[in-house]
């Protein structure tokens, strides 16, 4: 099924979750349907008002969307202070309390799965069920699958231009090097590793590298958040024990559960999907649904995934807060 056509927002604004960040926020669809909360993806990408209420059914749900700190309208923007996993669903569980909800359906794919795990293993009682695709939940193992060696054996031309970034003797741990430029003073060293470090995610983002997503990575505000903010996660292991999200899957296996995943993902590889499926309990587990796509890779802009996305957002249809 294709995504709904473009719809209305009812409310915007601006909450302010600490004395540092204000998060931009958009209330959209059925002022009372049920209500879905869309993560994106990142950490430090954006909101996008096409697709991230298109999934959803405005005669139904209530779609919620927000940029996560120092992300697109978000302020201050690409601000690193007070940036973590836990100040996230922190700010979740305000914008829930904000907005007046008492549960609700949580949906993200990539990071926004990270998250979305992270939340409702901490709020379980507050979540409908959950939506999830092209599963990462920030292991080490699957960092340097894409960012230091792995993912280099399929798409070697563009990791040559994200290694060439960083000097010969630096190599060794690219996500540390890159760390330190995203967030050092020389501003031309800064953008252009932003570039770089975008470009290569951008470019292997979709099963058939597409040249117009890849042109994200020019708008230098944008790949400034994204790049500096990733690397900042990524660096910092998530601000949580290795395997955290997928050990306490168990706290989550009560709720409806979907997960999507493109079998070619080179971003975030099957693999962990695959066992973040098992740690809810597998094929035993009937409120988990796991489904792989064979033709499909990362993007949630791949019409096999946004097809499936909103299948599934249609299936929810039988939840109630």
């Amino acid at each position: 099924m294709p995504p709904y056509a473009l719809f209305a927002t009812n409310a915007t604004g601006h909450l302010k979750v600490d004395d540092v960040h204000e998060i931009y926020w958009e209330d959209c669809g059925k002022k009372d349907g049920v209500p879905v909360v869309y993560l994106h993806g990142g950490p430090g990408g954006e909101l996008r008002i096409v697709i991230g209420t298109q999934y959803f059914d405005p005669s139904h749900y209530r779609s919620i969307l927000f940029d996560q700190r120092g992300s697109g309208k978000s302020t201050p923007h690409a601000s690193l202070v007070d940036n973590t996993t836990w100040h996230l669903v922190s700010d979740i569980e305000a914008l829930r309390v904000h907005l007046g909800v008492e549960k609700w359906i949580v949906f993200g794919g990539s990071w926004g799965s990270t998250l979305a795990l992270a939340y409702a293993e901490k709020h379980p009682d507050r979540c409908i069920g959950l939506i999830l695709r092209g599963i990462f939940t920030l292991r080490r193992s699957e960092l340097e699958w894409f960012y230091q060696g792995g993912a280099d054996w399929l798409f070697p031309d563009f990791f040559d231009a994200y290694k060439a970034a960083i000097p010969e003797s630096e190599r060794g741990d690219m996500m540390a090097a890159y760390y330190k430029r995203l967030t050092g003073d020389n501003e031309e060293e800064k953008l252009k590793c932003a570039g770089a470090w975008s470009t290569w995610e951008t470019a292997t983002s979709k099963l058939i590298v597409d040249p117009k997503y890849i042109a994200k990575a020019a708008d230098p505000k944008w790949a400034l958040a994204f790049a500096r903010i990733e690397s900042h996660f990524f660096v910092n292991g998530g601000f949580m024990p290795d395997g955290q999200l997928i050990k306490d899957a168990h706290k989550i296996s009560h709720l409806p559960i979907i997960i999507i995943q493109g079998r070619y993902d080179i971003v975030c590889p099957a693999k962990t999907s695959w066992e973040l499926y098992q740690a809810l309990g597998g094929e035993k587990n009937a409120n988990v649904r796991y489904t792989i796509l064979g033709n499909c890779g990362h993007s949630a802009h791949e019409i096999g995934i946004e097809n499936a996305l909103v299948e599934a957002a249609d299936e929810f249809k039988k939840l109630t807060a």
